[in-house]
């Protein structure tokens, strides 16, 4: 049984930092077979997996703004909801019936489910929540709540 099957896997590298162009995929395919776990996403970035909806989430003094992108949805196909001080945003982008008549090159456009929980930096009053659906972006301010913005606490000694 070989004990070191990776040293015989070919160094088809140079120095690092002195890689030309056509050496790199040699290089990406040389760090694969030598570990093929370890660094895959690094490696090839196209296995990263996508989180819809995208989400911004910003803070005033105040309030949490969370802005989602949805587009091709409507406010009554979206559900929002606030447990534990996450935020979850659910709900069903569902397909066009395609005509028969189209010849389609290709289909980009994703449908189906999606489910998205956003943990929140601070807590928020669950009755001081307004969510507002635009163009296709979705807004939710969260008004902060006064008990758990937390305190400073002094050493002592």
């Amino acid at each position: 049984m070989l004990n070191n099957w990776k040293s015989f896997l070919p160094s088809l590298r140079r120095q690092p930092g002195t890689q030309s162009p056509s050496s790199i995929i040699p290089s990406m395919m040389e760090d694969f077979w030598r570990d093929p776990f370890s660094n895959t996403l690094q490696t090839f970035p196209f296995f990263k997996e996508q989180v819809y909806p995208v989400v911004d989430i910003s803070e005033t003094e105040t309030e949490i703004v969370a802005k989602a992108e949805l587009p091709g949805l409507e406010a009554k196909e979206v559900d929002i909801s606030l447990r534990d001080n996450t935020l979850i945003i659910q709900g069903e982008k569902k397909s066009e019936a395609e005509e028969k008549k189209d010849n389609y090159h290709r289909i980009e456009c994703s449908y189906g489910s999606f489910y998205r929980a956003i943990p929140l930096p601070v807590t928020v009053k669950e009755d001081g929540v307004k969510a507002k659906f635009d163009k296709g972006v979705l807004t939710i301010s969260m008004i902060k709540s006064e008990k758990g913005n937390g305190k400073k606490i002094q050493i002592e000694g």
